[in-house]
């Protein structure tokens, strides 16, 4: 839904989960106080071409496949979605069913990781469209390749084009920055911060990686467990932050967070500003903003200082940023 903020007579509109904020955990403070926020390399990173589940229109989302290419055309940073299955296994996917990208249905965290790895993730990706439902079957060429129908291209396997685990995530790209988001939505879905974070922290993750989510209390439960990776607030301390800009103030000090990951504008209202990012970075918050796939937009907002894009045509916003080094 969307979720109204009145203050200082604009209504103001940022997106939640349809299911509300996931319950706050007890005893959790409200402002995560994870990495220091006077160290943030992420301000140094830009400006940072980052692959929205691996470049969503340009290959199959968050797959192996997607994330590998990506990193050929480009990709700084590979942007990724977390879901836990009713198994409490840890994958890679960006909606809460696998209706949309694959050729099954069902709720993630109702479905088995054995009954995950036999979907075919690519299913209904379609070049130039991206995730379409309505191609001609011909349209469709990566379909069949991870149930084993059709052989996979060179250099790739059947398992590129599966849901793939965050593990096999962080295994294939050890060395890569990574934008991971949290999204779990439904307060009766059993948490998995805390899973996640002990991953992270085998894999000797830190400031290498932005951990994110729309829900606040999602972040401050993952700080709870992991104090090393770097984070981006939810979005009421995201809109507070905002909302301290509107004056000639810098917005309210956000503890412990390395990024600010915003749109443009909401409901028609500008949230990326000359001002806004001047004052995210007097506070030592790096912005990022989603989901950029028009060139002169890609454009307009490197000139505002942002400091990195989330995109699904990481190829075009490669081109952009090469054209003005």
């Amino acid at each position: 839904m969307i979720k109204p903020l009145v203050a200082a007579g604009v209504v103001v509109a940022f997106l939640v989960p349809t299911t509300g904020s996931v319950p706050a955990v007890a005893g959790a403070a409200t402002e995560p106080a994870a990495v220091a926020a006077d160290a943030n390399p992420w301000l140094e990173r830009r400006v940072l071409n980052i692959a929205h589940q691996g470049g969503e229109l340009e290959a199959p989302s968050d797959t192996l496949y997607a994330f590998k290419t990506a990193v050929d055309k480009g990709a700084d940073v590979l942007e990724l979605d977390v879901h836990a299955t009713a198994d409490g296994e840890l994958v890679v996917l960006h909606d809460t069913t696998v209706d949309r990208t694959t050729n099954g249905t069902g709720r993630v965290d109702a479905l088995t990781l054995a009954r995950i790895r036999e979907l075919d993730a690519a299913y209904w990706f379609a070049e130039g469209c991206g995730t379409c439902h309505d191609g001609a079957p011909g349209d469709y060429l990566y379909r069949g390749i991870a149930t084993g129908d059709r052989p996979a291209p060179s250099g790739y396997t059947a398992a590129d084009f599966r849901i793939p685990t965050l593990r096999e995530v962080l295994e294939t790209f050890p060395d890569m920055l990574l934008n991971v988001e949290i999204k779990r939505t439904r307060p009766e879905t059993s948490p998995y911060e805390r899973a996640m974070a002990d991953l992270l922290e085998e894999f000797g993750r830190g400031t290498d990686t932005v951990v994110a989510s729309f829900s606040d209390s999602a972040v401050t439960r993952f700080t709870l467990y992991n104090r090393d990776v770097s984070t981006s607030p939810g979005t009421a301390q995201v809109t507070a932050f905002w909302l301290g800009t509107l004056g000639p103030l810098t917005g309210v000090k956000l503890h412990g967070h390395h990024a600010l990951q915003v749109p443009p504008s909401q409901s028609g209202i500008p949230v990326v500003t000359a001002d806004f990012v001047a004052d995210a970075h007097a506070r030592g918050l790096a912005v990022h903003v989603w989901t950029i796939n028009d060139r002169a937009e890609m454009e307009r907002l490197i000139g505002l200082g942002v400091d990195g894009i989330m995109t699904d045509r990481p190829t075009l916003l490669e081109e952009v940023l090469r054209e003005r080094a």
